[in-house]
């Protein structure tokens, strides 16, 4: 925010000269209308920042477009400033514009019935609707093919008044909003969409919707406008004044900027650099800076009164676009797993389909997992809860995990993932917080993924001098220099804006440079646009001496299970108690003997009357007695018997918890395959 005092001057320079050339302009208005303006200072603009270029929020969490710039040269020319409200949903404007709690809408389209109560200046260009339809499932390109199908359109829109009026013998039906309505056409609850071009092509491009198409143009047009209430005669007065006075030029300038070719900042343009050499110059210089140092100390407490209003107006649209984010990345994988968990009791469903929905049902869950991992991160960063934990680690071991994880992905993706370790066998073990290591890996590898549609991902690790050098490097689109800057350099906030290019909450770098930093390491970025980006962690290198150390191997020589296991399962859940089950049943290297304990002190019990108990699975929340007390007077009994604890809490801080109450390993749900077979092997001999 800090220019420095040599841009200062200059402003104000502009500002005061401004000020003196306009008082020798003409007024537009009357001393009546000027009157009327002052004792009447809330009225209100309505603004539905959601139609780019009529109006949109960029990426810098601003709004601007045609209509934006519009008003803004309306409101110059009256030298007025209009009270702006922001809606967030259509149909809510729209009530309050009927209720006249508020006076003028945006970028509105003119109807029947609402000419009834609203006057509409500047319909500065007309955009087709066209009809959207999946790809797989072509219908026709006309709105008469679409006879007993189901159409739909944003609620309260004005096309919907004109399809309605222009084919009454369809079936149209009114939904949330464009995405909205989008979305549900793309999972197949509608079979059409209808509406601007350019919006269903910036939706189709941004919301990750490339099974959508344009299936053909209608004879209808969207033709959006400024409305004012008919019952505010002086404003319409006002209006259709300023309005005239606006030239075809300036309209028009207005129109390419937008539409033909890309808008130059202000300071670049001839007709600001020009007229601002010349008031440098200018004689009254002098007058000006006097002026200023007399007026500097009200202009520097305005600024800061200033600065501070706007820092929390974009800290209040920044909080709710990631309250919107956090929604829109939590409902769609849930709307997946009961969508499709529905479909799975079709009576006549083939395997082919069940295979594919249990897929979409675990991967849904997976991101869900995974989104909610993200937010309980960011969460403990900011509240600054997050600790250190050290502890011995094998930093082959979890590249190895996470280029397995990745694997598939990115074969689905046609793209390599590529694994070059080149620590050697006495590098792997260092000392260091393992979880914080395996998410900063895991996030950037996520990372590079995403942003790569061809070619391939390469993870490399490497000791050099005093420093474990991990770099990710892919050949994706790269980015500008300002989202570089954006990336690390910055906190949530820019993070949330680069989220809504790539999809998901927008947490995954922040996170991963916020443990880096706690981990007295430095990560860096390089990119180049269009061939790809390089992050580098660096961290300190402490490694372990495992010269003097055994690894114990167990192998069942002879393919059979001869001795059986007697498992515990401490857990309240009948779903969670099943699955666990299932698990260890499928695991053929063992023989299991089940049984569960629905709480603490049932599992107390247990272990009391079955001395040859060979491992307990704790969960930690149960009624009547909690894990953590349940694991310590089992301890005392049977110090040897291994406990297990099993829950969805999955912090530092509960792990540790579990580890103090006597457990001696810990496993989170959802559980994985993997994991357990690898707490299984430590503590029990493979039969």
């Amino acid at each position: 925010m800090h220019h420095g005092k040599s841009l200062v001057l200059p402003l104000l320079l502009l500002l005061y000269l401004s000020l003196f050339f306009s008082c020798s302009q003409k007024d537009l208005l009357t001393n009546e209308e000027r009157k009327w303006l002052t004792e009447n200072d809330k009225i209100t603009i309505a603004f539905f920042p959601y139609y780019p270029p009529y109006e949109f929020i960029n990426e810098n969490n601003t709004i601007e477009g045609i209509f934006i710039d519009y008003i803004n040269l309306i409101e110059s020319k009256i030298n007025h400033k209009f009270k702006r409200k922001y809606y967030f949903n259509w149909p809510e404007l729209m009530e309050d514009l009927k209720n006249e709690k508020i006076d003028i809408v945006m970028q509105i389209q003119s109807t029947k019935n609402r000419s009834t109560y609203l006057n509409f200046y500047a319909e500065l260009f007309e955009s087709p609707h066209v009809i959207t339809t999946r790809k797989n499932s072509y219908t026709g390109n006309q709105i008469t093919d679409f006879q007993n199908k189901t159409l739909t359109v944003p609620e309260d829109y004005a096309i919907f008044e004109n399809l309605k009026r222009n084919y009454p013998n369809l079936t149209f039906v009114e939904d949330e909003n464009d995405l909205t309505c989008l979305q549900k056409l793309n999972s197949g609850e509608y079979d059409a969409y209808i509406g601007p071009r350019a919006v269903v092509n910036y939706l189709i491009r941004t919301k990750n919707l490339p099974n959508l198409t344009i299936a053909g143009e209608t004879n209808l047009t969207y033709k959006p406008g400024i409305g004012v209430l008919k019952s505010d005669e002086v404003l319409n007065q006002i209006f259709q004044k300023v309005i005239s006075e606006i030239s075809e030029s300036e309209s028009q300038e207005i129109i390419e900027n937008w539409l033909y070719i890309k808008t130059k900042p202000f300071y670049k343009k001839t007709d600001f650099l020009i007229p601002l050499g010349i008031l440098i110059l200018s004689g009254g210089l002098i007058i000006l800076i006097i002026n200023f140092y007399l007026g500097l100390i009200v202009s520097r407490k305005t600024k800061e009164l200033r600065i501070a209003k706007e820092i929390a107006e974009k800290d209040n649209q920044l909080k709710a676009a990631f309250i919107r984010n956090v929604s829109y990345e939590i409902r769609t994988p849930m709307n997946n797993v009961i969508g499709f968990s529905k479909f799975l009791n079709e009576p006549k469903l083939t395997d082919e389909n069940k295979a594919k929905y249990t897929n979409i049902i675990i991967n849904s869950g997976k991101k869900l997992i995974h989104s909610v991992d993200n937010i309980l991160q960011i969460s403990q960063l900011q509240t600054e809860q997050v600790d250190l934990h050290i502890e011995e680690v094998d930093v082959s071991e979890i590249l190895n995990d996470i280029y397995t994880l990745f694997e598939e992905q990115a074969k689905e993706k046609s793209i390599s993932l590529i694994l070059n370790n080149n620590l050697k066998k006495n590098q792997q073990f260092i000392a260091t917080d393992k979880s914080k290591l395996t998410i900063i890996i895991h996030n950037l590898v996520e990372n590079s993924i995403n942003f790569t549609e061809k070619g391939a991902v390469l993870v490399s690790c490497i000791v050099q001098n005093t420093s474990l050098i991990i770099t990710i490097r892919d050949s994706g689109i790269g980015f500008y220099n300002k989202d570089r800057q954006l990336i690390l350099e910055k906190d949530y906030k820019s993070e949330n804006q680069i989220s809504e290019k790539s999809g998901g909450l927008g947490l995954g770098l922040l996170i991963a440079k916020e443990h880096t930093k706690l981990m007295r390491g430095k990560l860096s970025f390089s990119s180049i646009l269009t061939k790809g980006s390089t992050f580098r962690l660096e961290l300190p290198y402490h490694p372990l001496d495992r010269s003097n150390s055994s690894i114990l191997s167990y192998k069942n020589t002879d393919g059979t299970k001869t001795k059986q296991y007697i498992v515990l399962i401490a857990e309240d859940g009948e779903v969670n108690f099943v699955f666990l089950k299932t698990i260890l049943s499928k695991i053929e290297e063992y023989n299991f003997a089940i049984h569960r304990a629905k709480n603490g002190k049932e599992a107390v019990t247990f272990c009391i009357k079955n001395k040859q108990v060979n491992i307990v699975f704790m969960d930690i929340k149960m009624p009547k007695m909690n894990g953590y007390e349940a694991t310590r007077i089992i301890k005392k009994m049977n110090p040897e018997l291994p406990i297990i604890a099993q829950t969805a809490y999955s912090t530092n801080e509960d792990i540790q918890n579990a580890l103090n109450a006597g457990c001696d390993n810990f496993i989170s749900k959802p559980i994985h395959l993997k994991t357990l077979r690898k707490i299984l092997k430590k503590h029990l001999e493979v039969s």
